[in-house]
């Protein structure tokens, strides 16, 4: 070999070590410089997030049917965290279509996040809560800061602010309780309104 007649064995050793030097300083090297992080274990709490919970999803969507088959809600979320201990499961800025019988126009729900009761099939909703419902198209907007979505009842309700505007005036009261599939709404306390008279 050439190594050998120009070197010897011991150039020959002495060659081998500095190229397995370099080949490790240079991978050490990019390591370093890498973006990525060395630790798989980094990475996985990072996706994990700070909350440490038992399970999560990205891209999540949660649909429940009625017994005849029918869709009664369709939910999404880009993250939902589980928590097993307390049977919860968080949602970062959670979005959802709400359908009643004999309308063909879902109820729209969306909010900054939300927490998902699974024993009781409760949603609450926190955080620039908006609920849209459209009407002989005409569209009706609900704006409040909490609201609870009871699916086993067919219920959205809050004891907080809301403000409702329609297309004829606005409303605001404390606190309201709606039946989706009766598309009935019940003010609680404090109900004063604003409305234009049609002419």
């Amino acid at each position: 070999m050439i190594t050998e007649r120009l070197f010897g064995d011991r150039g020959k050793r002495r060659i081998t070590a500095l190229a397995l030097a370099a080949t490790v300083t240079a991978t050490v090297f990019l390591l370093w410089q890498s973006d990525e992080p060395v630790s798989s274990r980094n990475a996985a709490s990072d996706l994990r997030g700070p909350a440490e919970p038992d399970g999560f999803v990205v891209g999540g969507q949660y649909r429940a049917w009625d017994e005849q088959g029918n869709l009664q809600i369709d939910l999404t979320s880009p993250r939902i965290e589980q928590f097993e201990e307390t049977g919860t499961a968080h949602l970062d800025t959670p979005r959802a279509r709400l359908f009643s019988e004999g309308s063909p126009d879902p109820w729209l729900v969306e909010s900054n996040e939300g927490s998902l009761l699974q024993n009781n099939e409760k949603l609450e909703l926190m955080g620039d809560v908006r609920l849209t419902r459209q009407s002989e198209g005409r569209e009706a907007v609900l704006e409040t800061e909490a609201l609870t979505l009871d699916n086993s009842e067919g219920t959205v309700y809050t004891d907080q602010p809301v403000t409702i505007t329609e297309p004829f005036g606005v409303t605001r009261s404390t606190g309201m309780k709606a039946w989706i599939d009766e598309r009935i709404l019940e003010l609680n306390s404090r109900v004063e309104g604003q409305y234009e008279t049609v002419r």
